[in-house]
Formats: C-alpha cells, sequence, structure tokens
C-alpha cells in the first residue's frame, strides 16, 4: 500500500474554503487515475484540514471508502483513570471540533491556559463555596483542553517542536499566575502563614511544582521514546537548524532538559543507545524489554506525581476553606516522593544500561 498525504491550507472566506474543497477533490480524483492506471495497489489520501482519510482501490471502483479520523493511541500504562476514562475521550472529541474551526494547536495551549487563570481568579475572588466549585471544575477542565491541543496537532498534520515547547510554556505561565493569586488570598487570609510567611511558602510549593513537573514528563516522554520510538523535544533539540535550538527558545529547552538531565543523569545512557540502534529492530526491541521490565513501580510514582491529583488536591483545600493544606501537600509530601521517584529512577536506568550493555 501506499499513501499520499496531502494538507489544505486554512481558509477564513467561505469562497477561499470551498475553492480549497474543489481543489482536494481534483488531486484525490487525480490520484484514482493514477491507482486505476497501477492495478493491485491500494492508495491513501489524507484531508488533513479535518482528519479525514480515503482509500482508493482501483478494484472497487463504484466509490471511495472514506474513514473517520482516529484518535491518537496512547499507551494505556501511561494513563491514570482519569486520562483513560475521562479526559483523553473528551480532548478528542473536542479536538473534532476545533479541526473544523480556524483554531490552531498553539491557540488551544492558550485557550487551556487562559482556563488555569480563570480557575485563579475563582477561587481567590469569589465567595466560597462558589469560588471552590467553579476554581475546580476550571482546573479540571484544563486537563481536557490540554490534550485537545495535541490531538489537533496529529489530527490536522501540524504536529512541531514549537508546538511542544508552546504547550508546556502555556502550563508553566499559567500555574505561576495561579501560585501568585493563591499568594495573594493567603497574606490577607492565611492567620499564621499571613504575610511574608505565605509568600514564602506559595514560593517554595511553587518551585517545587515546576520540578516535579519536569520531572514527570521528561520520565514519561524518556518512556515513550525508549519503547515506542516516539522523538521528543530531546532528539528535536539535537537536529541541526532545529526551531527549538536557537534564540530564546533554545535557551529554554534548554534550561528545561538541563534541570531534568540533573536529576536523573543515567537515563542519557539509554538514550544514547537507542538512538545508535535506530536502524536496528532487535537490538531496539531489546532495549524496549528491558525498559517494560522496570516501568511499572516508575510509572506508578509518575502517576502520584502527576498533574490530575495536584489539580484534586487543591479543589478539596479550597473547599476546606484555604490553600495552605495544598501549599503543604505540594510542599512536604510532593518532595519526598519526588526524592523516592529521582532515586528509583536513577537506580533502574543504571540496571537497564547494564542490562543492554550501554
Amino acid at each position: 500500500m501506499q499513501a499520499y498525504g496531502y494538507s489544505t491550507k486554512r481558509a477564513t472566506r467561505k469562497s477561499a474554503c470551498e475553492h480549497e474543497v474543489r481543489n482536494f477533490d481534483q488531486r484525490l480524483a487525480a490520484l484514482y487515475s493514477l491507482a486505476v492506471a497501477l492495478p493491485g495497489r491500494r492508495f491513501m489520501a489524507t484531508e488533513r484540514r479535518v482528519g479525514r482519510r480515503y482509500e482508493l482501490n482501483p478494484d472497487n471502483a463504484s466509490k471511495i471508502v472514506q474513514f473517520p479520523p482516529q484518535r491518537p493511541k496512547r499507551p494505556r500504562e501511561l494513563q491514570d483513570p482519569l486520562n483513560y476514562y475521562l479526559y483523553h475521550p473528551l480532548a478528542w472529541q473536542l479536538a473534532r471540533v476545533l479541526a473544523r474551526t480556524p483554531l490552531t494547536p498553539n491557540m488551544v495551549s492558550v485557550m487551556g491556559a487562559a482556563m488555569v487563570v480563570a480557575a485563579s481568579f475563582a477561587y481567590t475572588q469569589l465567595a466560597w463555596p462558589a469560588s471552590a466549585a467553579l476554581g475546580m471544575a476550571l482546573h479540571m477542565g484544563w486537563h481536557v483542553v490540554d490534550g485537545a491541543d495535541g490531538d489537533l496537532a496529529r489530527l490536522t498534520g501540524r504536529s512541531s517542536p514549537i508546538g511542544e515547547m508552546v504547550d508546556g510554556l502555556c502550563d508553566y505561565v499559567s500555574h505561576a499566575v495561579l501560585y501568585v493569586m493563591l499568594a495573594f488570598w493567603l497574606q490577607v487570609h492565611g492567620g499564621d502563614f499571613s504575610g511574608w510567611h505565605a509568600w514564602a511558602l506559595v514560593v517554595f510549593a511553587g518551585v517545587s511544582h515546576a520540578v516535579q513537573s519536569n520531572h514527570v514528563e521528561v520520565q514519561r516522554r524518556q518512556y515513550q521514546y525508549w519503547v515506542y520510538g516516539t522523538p521528543w523535544l530531546r532528539n528535536s533539540k539535537a537536529q541541526d537548524d532545529s526551531p527549538v535550538d536557537t534564540g530564546w527558545a533554545g535557551a529554554l529547552v534548554g534550561l528545561y532538559l538541563s534541570v531534568a538531565s540533573g536529576m536523573t543523569p543515567h537515563a542519557l545512557r539509554v538514550d544514547a543507545a537507542v538512538a545508535a540502534a535506530k536502524d536496528d529492530p532487535v537490538r531496539l526491541a531489546e532495549i524496549a524489554a528491558a525498559v517494560r521490565a522496570e516501568s511499572p513501580p516508575l510509572l506508578l510514582m509518575c502517576k502520584f506525581l502527576g498533574p490530575n491529583p495536584r489539580a484534586i488536591v487543591l479543589g478539596l483545600s479550597m473547599f476546606a476553606g484555604t490553600p495552605l493544606w495544598y501549599m503543604l501537600y505540594q510542599s512536604l509530601v510532593l518532595n519526598v516522593l519526588l526524592v523516592v521517584s529521582v532515586r528509583m529512577h536513577n537506580a533502574a536506568a543504571q540496571r537497564i544500561a547494564l542490562r543492554i550493555g550501554a
């Protein structure tokens, strides 16, 4: 089977959009003529603007078979129940709707950031308990939008290293705003943690949040690269003329990867082994098997440190009348788990490297 991909530029005017549809139909017809001229072969074309796929079969000339967009398959072992049963299915449905609009994946990332900022204002500016209910709903809703930007990028053929960086930047900046708003609230209403104590606690909790998120995101990306061969930001940065290797983007990505490498340096040995085996499927399968054997407790730790429990704990803390409990959870409980997780990941990376001879 041979595949031919076509992408159509998004139009803002109806007449231009109609021209694009006709243009795609013309190209589809030309491809069908090619299929007829080469009997016994199947051809596929993808209309990336809306994610539709067509299969052209010369053995059945009566019609062209149209397939619905295919939902991206995320590894089940990386998903907790909330992601698997709620957030990711909703994100896919949202992405399918957004694929028919002028919105780009980066715009959706900004929309997700706006939801977190809106949650911070709801938590701190509205009367309780409406503040806690609306803030928690917006913060949990962010998880859906945060998944939809990636689904939209894959659906419309617009995945890119810059998009991955924009997504992460929106997440970090929006949560920085959330922590600042909660610090202002604690400064006034925090009791023993009011005044400068509030700012000290929140700054420590916020920095902890950033480091924990870096650890979880990088471990999940590395796992997908080692087991499934899915490239990520580190691979993009290593390429010549990479858009995330120069200017301010390169500086941000460099800092992000440096923090990750500083916590789990032994993972770089496995990275190097995967890169060296890119043309050797037997060797890649050997590495993937070694990684899978070590992964269950590591992936469980990442789920505990991930964003889903954090959003729920913050919401419950606000229902209890104060963000103080969340800040203590973030600063104490999650940092203990981070230390344990880093030690576990380093030990596992050393065992994997030894097993595969890296």
